[in-house]
């Protein structure tokens, strides 16, 4: 900075200009005050400069001030070139501005810069961030020249938007791809919930060896083996992510630390945890709370939450479920309502579904019912399934038919097609020899044509994720399995009466 404020005591000495040059590299900092100021007092301002300060502001922020220094070229008679539209249409994808977007699509056909791969795929990108896809796929289509990056921008709206269908069409019609290509679709696999898809196409990427995964890939990934339990194959990642210094990327690392809080092996997520030390951050320390409050380490989950406090991290609405979760497991009511309570007025957190659930079924479990149904009665939100099934298993576990009815009403509402409801109403009717209710709600399953889903198990093996129905053939190694299991079946059967016949010798 001290350098670029010598040539520019240089310049003033010597009447030498070299405003292009120290505009160019203040906006690298960015240092816009200074910038500005070069820029106001120059004679010519020049598209190249304009150009500099939108695409610093598109990228930087604040983004409107792309749209203010678009006016001002205008007003100036400078006009605007194929760069200038480019970076226009990113600021007006991270505006959420669709008008001021359309705008400039409008003038940018005006100007005949329509042929410029650049601003093209900058327009399809503005459109799919915006949730415009038939703007951006109209764009696409009349498309010349598509290059990755343009097949890129329209997979990751459909992935954004949770059309992965769509997403998955594109890239499969793609005659070349890049990494972005890959993660994008992982990416949009994981964050719409379907981990199987995510880690599938994972390997798919890794067997090809069409490009490597990056530090996103995996970030994108882990979350996907953690979900599905697949313990093994997220190690083997995080042996690849070490191997590639990607660890210095905090994203990677909590990726990694939910993989052992989620897959059951909590003392490796807490030595992990210590060492990521004071690298940590607010996602780190929720992820490890939450963790250990599921494998009912509340106490070490609660001085956690002390800790990250003590070391200047202000919780947040997450933090909160993971610590309402503690006080949940270790049956702490009376902390339970504590913590509640100075959420809102201590920290000035709403509470969320989320923050509501957590309560019902803490004050549910200590059998504290009808606090529990009062609670519900009294929220702000509208409760959801989730609320309402705590509520509907406290009742199961306790016998109170009365509000078990009320919590299951609810819930044929918000999840007709779930049986699951039926079933526990069912159950809480037969133990308290309502068996008239009992033949009710068979009716209304059958009237309603509502059948209880076949379970299923997921079992990883051979660094894969394999799925199992009841009485399931779709498995290609049906027969092997069911071979197989009928020889320990039979072995079993064996050994149980060679057993028996032994005790009966003693």
């Amino acid at each position: 900075m001290n350098q670029l404020k010598q040539i520019h005591a240089n310049t003033l000495r010597n009447g030498t200009d070299f405003t292009k040059f120290l505009i160019t590299k203040l906006l690298e900092f960015p240092d816009f005050i200074y910038a500005h100021k070069l820029f106001d007092f120059s004679p010519h301002r020049t598209v190249f400069l304009y150009n500099k300060f939108i695409q610093a502001y598109s990228i930087h922020g604040p983004y409107h001030r792309c749209l203010s220094l678009y006016t001002q070229m205008c007003l100036q008679r400078c006009t605007p070139n194929e760069h200038s539209y480019t970076f226009l249409f990113a600021a007006c994808a991270s505006l959420s501005a669709p008008h001021q977007g359309k705008m400039l699509h409008s003038r940018f056909v005006k100007s005949g810069f329509v042929y410029d791969a650049f601003a093209l795929t900058a327009l399809i990108d503005m459109y799919a961030k915006l949730g415009l896809l038939e703007l951006a796929r109209q764009q696409f289509n009349e498309m010349r020249n598509k290059d990755v990056p343009t097949w890129n921008s329209l997979v990751a709206g459909y992935a954004r938007r949770g059309n992965m269908e769509a997403a998955s069409e594109l890239f499969a019609a793609m005659p070349a791809r890049n990494v972005v290509s890959w993660t994008t679709m992982i990416s949009g696999y994981s964050q719409n919930g379907k981990y199987r898809n995510a880690l599938d196409l994972f390997l798919e990427m890794e067997k090809t060896k069409e490009v490597e995964p990056n530090e996103i890939t995996i970030a994108s990934v882990l979350p996907a083996c953690a979900n599905l339990g697949a313990l093994k194959v997220g190690q083997r990642i995080e042996e690849y992510a070490k191997a590639k210094g990607y660890l210095k990327n905090m994203f990677v690392c909590n990726a990694i630390l939910e993989l052992y809080a989620r897959c059951g092996s909590i003392n490796r997520a807490k030595w992990f945890f210590d060492e990521i030390g004071r690298k940590r951050n607010l996602c780190s320390w929720n992820t490890m709370i939450m963790g250990l409050a599921i494998h009912g380490k509340w106490n070490e989950a609660l001085e956690l939450f002390y800790q990250m406090q003590r070391e200047g991290t202000t919780p947040d609405d997450i933090t909160f479920v993971g610590t309402l979760l503690a006080c949940t497991h270790g049956g702490m009511v009376q902390k339970g309502r504590e913590f509640f309570k100075c959420m809102k007025q201590k920290f000035y957190i709403t509470p969320k579904l989320e923050h509501y659930g957590c309560m019902v079924d803490l004050l549910g479990r200590a059998g504290e019912l009808q606090e529990a149904y009062n609670l519900i009665e009294s929220m702000p939100l509208k409760p959801d399934s989730v609320i309402w099934g705590a509520l509907l298993g406290a009742c199961s576990f306790h016998g109170n038919v009365e509000l078990a009815e009320k919590a299951a009403e609810s819930l044929f509402e918000l999840e007709p097609w779930n049986p699951g409801n039926y079933v526990i109403l069912s159950n809480i009717y037969a133990t308290a020899g309502r068996w008239d209710g009992v033949a009710e709600l068979r009716k209304l399953m059958k009237g309603g044509q509502i059948t209880k889903m076949a379970g299923h198990s997921l079992i990883e093996e051979g660094g894969q994720v394999h799925q199992f129905i009841v009485e399931d053939r779709s498995h290609p190694k049906s027969d092997e399995i069911y071979s197989l299991l009928g020889e320990v079946s039979t072995k079993m059967k064996l050994d149980i009466t060679d057993d028996l016949d032994s005790m009966f010798e003693e």
